[in-house]
């Protein structure tokens, strides 16, 4: 069996216009939030093997608040330029691509990415997967290479309202 979560990257600052999308940081309640959710996955004993993250500035402080909730390495995480603004084709051959050693992976990313991925891999109906928002996806094979559309059983979906954050 394979794990996967997918995450979105926390709340993010749109205060400077004159940013580029890939520049703009997290807001407050996005450094606010972040943190309490890598503390959620860790009482929910998530550890996985293997980190990849958008290299976005916003999604960089994301992966770092998780990881460090969670007691991942954060020097291990795997920034990966196709994850962001990826359509869901790049990041399944991304998932694809995952060393059958690992036997749960994490990829945090962006949104609408992140919602087309899930309900593919899944066939549920999530519409949008708030800021924050994590799913904890397995899927009943052996190799990440056989992961694809309708493989996947989303076992738990959480987000930061949801929880009360």
């Amino acid at each position: 069996m394979k794990t996967l979560f997918l995450i979105r990257h926390a709340k993010s600052d749109w205060s400077n216009p004159s940013l580029k999308d890939f520049e703009r940081s997290l807001n407050p309640r996005g450094e606010r939030v972040a943190p309490k959710m890598g503390r959620e996955l860790l009482s929910r004993n998530v550890s996985p093997d293997i980190v990849y993250s958008s290299p976005s500035k916003r999604t960089r402080q994301t992966a770092s608040y998780i990881c460090e909730g969670i007691n991942y390495n954060e020097e291990s995480i795997l920034f990966k330029e196709e994850i962001y603004e990826a359509s869901t084709g790049a990041l399944l051959r991304l998932i694809n691509s995952i060393s059958d050693d690992n036997k749960t992976a994490m990829v945090i990313g962006h949104n609408p990415s992140m919602t087309y991925l899930a309900e593919y891999l899944t066939d549920e109906i999530l519409n949008n997967i708030p800021t924050c928002g994590v799913l904890k996806i397995n899927f009943e094979i052996d190799s990440w290479k056989f992961v694809s559309k309708s493989t996947g059983i989303l076992e738990w979906y959480t987000y930061p309202k949801e929880l009360g954050l």
